[in-house]
């Protein structure tokens, strides 16, 4: 079963993407062992390079550790990790401003709309949203 990619993002980073949204999420959990780099190439329909370029480079941001014989595992370092998790917040949070100010909402009218909306939503993501 291959995965769909984008064509304007390397592969190995949207895999990379994918595997830190799990860490975050705690699907993956510090220390838990991830795929071969075989048995996930063949998951995403990639090429086994593309995968080990995908480790390589989340050991080098330090998220993951690839133990000689025994594989890849999540790093038990809970620094990196919420350090990682407070990134990707303040990188969609910036983002979701941006787009507010490009249609010309205030700072008050965007802090109104997303109040209402977690009053509305009970703070609970509706499952029905994109």
């Amino acid at each position: 079963m291959s995965e769909e990619f984008q064509a304007s993002k390397p592969i190995y980073i949207q895999i990379a993407d994918r595997l830190i949204n799990r860490i975050v999420r705690r699907e993956l959990l510090p220390g838990d062992k991830l795929p071969s780099v075989r048995e996930l190439a063949l998951q995403s329909g990639v090429n086994p390079n593309t995968v080990q370029r995908t480790y390589s480079e989340m050991e080098r941001m330090g998220i993951v550790e690839t133990r000689r014989g025994q594989g890849t595992f999540v790093t038990e370092k809970d620094d990196i990790l919420m350090g990682i998790k407070v990134r990707m917040k303040n990188d969609i949070i910036d983002a979701f401003v941006k787009n507010m100010m490009d249609l010309g909402l205030t700072k008050g009218e965007i802090i109104d709309g997303l109040n209402n909306f977690l009053v509305e939503d009970g703070g609970e993501r509706n499952e029905n949203r994109p």
